[in-house]
């Protein structure tokens, strides 16, 4: 009687656990499908931030290359002026000294070719360094065309990318709510246009 009962009492458990594990199956898989929707929700927004990202150092190579265009264009201005000034400047002092050159006495005219000469070279050494500066100020502005250029480049590819990344987002994020039965976050979806 003893065996009868445990058995029964076996059978009774072995009969409620072919009952009941359909039942936890079905709950462990809606849970593994819920962690999976999950994950594909939380990778699709670190793909959004990832892009939004890309976007702004798209945008800060845009602004550097704006950055770089005007300090040029300032130093561009400053070098012609400089080179307008020594002009004029160089032009007063050769005049006096020139018509010295000319002057009938030898030591005098001597003097004054002597005086040309460091005038001339004084010149070139000044003129020299007004080069230079130009060379640097056409160097950035084109430095600043091709970050420009390269920015928009990047920010474009970025837009792109972005653009299907809140794509891919907004499917999991519907996925998921569909799947856990909540209703849409996004107060205005729904709502018809007046």
């Amino acid at each position: 009687m003893r065996i009868c009962l445990k058995f029964k009492a076996l059978l009774v458990v072995i009969l409620l656990q072919f009952f009941l594990a359909p039942a936890a199956a079905q709950t462990d898989r809606k849970a593994a499908e819920l962690k999976s929707l999950e994950a594909a929700v939380a990778n699709a927004r670190a793909k959004v931030a990832m892009n939004e990202k890309k976007v702004a150092d798209a945008d800060s190579i845009i602004n550097a290359g704006k950055r770089m265009l005007d300090e040029s264009k300032a130093e561009l201005k400053a070098v012609d002026s400089d080179s307008r000034k020594l002009e004029k400047e160089y032009a007063s002092k050769r005049k006096p000294v020139n018509k010295l050159v000319n002057s009938k006495e030898r030591v005098e005219a001597n003097k004054a070719k002597a005086g040309l000469r460091a005038i001339d070279a004084q010149y070139k050494t000044d003129n020299r360094a007004l080069e230079t500066r130009l060379r640097e100020a056409l160097r950035k502005q084109t430095t600043g065309i091709t970050n420009i250029q390269k920015g928009k480049t990047a920010r474009k590819n970025a837009l792109e990318a972005l653009k299907v990344s809140e794509s891919t987002l907004k499917t999991a994020q519907d996925k998921y709510d569909a799947a856990t039965g909540e209703a849409s976050k996004n107060p205005e979806e729904g709502k018809t246009r007046k």
